[in-house]
């Protein structure tokens, strides 16, 4: 959408809806709907955008041409400075007032930015824009309670599979590539120690574990239901690979295993920041593609796993022109063009569903397996750091043979344990 049709809306808009604005630092963040641009004349009034450094000449560049050819031109000038997601959002959480204007974060932060007031809200022409062009996905990454709260940026962050097609004939079943891995003297290498990737199986057979956060930042509930039937068959199937020999535990590195001169790798699990270095590496051998299905007593499940999504979001401002302003840098930044300009120039995955669509993006082979995956794959909230510990006990002691030829009253014993205690870890 062009910038004078979306001021034109987000006037007409603004008649409309009442936009709530807050100082910077409110636990209550204000809404953008939109507004004219204009208003008071005299020097350009400045405002910041942190983007990773990868990004953030690319970013700098096509910000500095938009503004060119926008109405806001001599009215306010943007700087664009280097800062990763992760820094962002703990400078942001740390300071809000002295954090940048828009700024990048990964979607696991939102509750938390949410309740340091560091969040204005889209509203209006900017909601609509990120409701209808972007992904389910990436939408729900950006929503708390059921409002949004920011811009999809991407939809690239999850895992899938790598093979060898000199050693996997079909990815599509769990069975089939460790037998053809085991039969090559390969390894289907997967991290089973982390609950990242080990939700893979546990959602897979419907088995839920997720946290509750309020708009204050705090845990309300955590819901687990691993110690089920569930659960039960997401545990004997790890069980089971964990004991064939087709099967490794990850190395950390295993993108480097495909190397054919001795690498022992048939197959991997990872996501698309392998996607280069296995590609060089197995070159017309390359394969990529959804993780594949298991079966437990007879029944098949669809491996899922948890979707990452990077964000975009604006701080408040007490000034209702800047803020428009800022929304639409972020809606400009996070739309079509800019998210293609940074797939050519660092092959990020678009969330938005134009982009997604491009013959180019189609066209690799990670990506396109990622979207296949994604499909069965909630979005990844935010969980406590006990979490991410019990979960890697967990998965140890099934690297270790502890449930080996347990019996289900054994297994249901080590399932309760381990929801019993993620309950506990609020």
């Amino acid at each position: 959408m062009k910038l004078k049709k979306i001021l034109s809306a987000a006037l007409a808009m603004s008649m409309l809806t009442t936009v709530g604005l807050t100082g910077c630092g409110s636990s209550d963040s204000s809404t953008a709907s939109g507004g004219s641009a204009g208003g008071s004349g005299g020097e350009a009034q400045n405002i910041t955008v942190w983007a990773p450094e990868e990004v953030s000449s690319l970013t700098q560049e096509k910000l500095d041409a938009w503004l060119a050819s926008s109405e806001w031109n001599g009215k306010y000038k943007i700087t664009v400075s280097a800062m990763g997601e992760g820094d962002a959002a703990t400078q942001m959480l740390t300071d809000v007032e002295a954090g940048a204007d828009v700024f990048g974060f990964a979607q696991d932060q939102l509750a938390r930015l949410v309740a340091a007031g560091a969040l204005s809200a889209p509203g209006g022409v900017f909601l609509d824009n990120v409701s209808n062009n972007n992904d389910a996905g990436s939408v729900g990454a950006a929503t708390l309670d059921g409002k949004v709260y920011a811009y999809p940026e991407t939809s690239d962050n999850g895992f899938f599979l790598y093979y060898d097609k000199s050693v996997v004939s079909d990815p599509s079943t769990l069975d089939g590539i460790l037998n053809d891995c085991a039969n090559a003297g390969k390894k289907f290498y997967m991290d089973i120690q982390s609950g990242w990737y080990n939700v893979a199986f546990f959602f897979a057979t419907g088995a839920q574990c997720y946290y509750n956060y309020d708009t204050e930042g705090n845990v309300t509930d955590a819901v687990c239901d691993y110690n089920s039937e569930k659960g039960l068959k997401a545990l004997k199937a790890m069980e089971a690979m964990a004991e064939n020999p087709g099967f490794s535990q990850s190395t950390g590195a295993d993108a480097a295993l495909f190397d054919p001169n001795g690498g022992t790798a048939g197959a991997i699990v990872s996501g698309t920041w392998d996607s280069a270095t296995i590609q060089g590496l197995l070159g017309d051998n390359f394969g990529a593609a959804k993780l594949p299905t298991f079966t437990v007593d007879g029944e098949t499940f669809q491996m899922s796993g948890f979707g990452g999504f990077k964000l975009v979001g604006v701080k408040p401002q007490t000034d209702s022109d800047k803020l428009t302003f800022c929304h639409a840098v972020a809606d400009y930044i996070t739309g079509e063009e800019m998210q293609l300009a940074r797939f050519d120039a660092n092959g990020w995955g678009p969330s938005n569903k134009n982009a997604q669509n491009s013959d180019k993006v189609k066209a690799d082979a990670a990506l396109s397996a990622l979207a296949d995956q994604l499909q069965y794959c909630p979005g990844q909230g935010q969980y406590p750091n006990a979490y991410w510990d019990l979960t890697k006990a967990f998965g140890t002691d099934i690297n270790s043979g502890k449930y080996k030829n347990a019996s289900d009253d054994d297994l249901y014993k080590g399932l309760a344990e381990l929801e019993d205690a993620i309950k506990a870890a609020k």
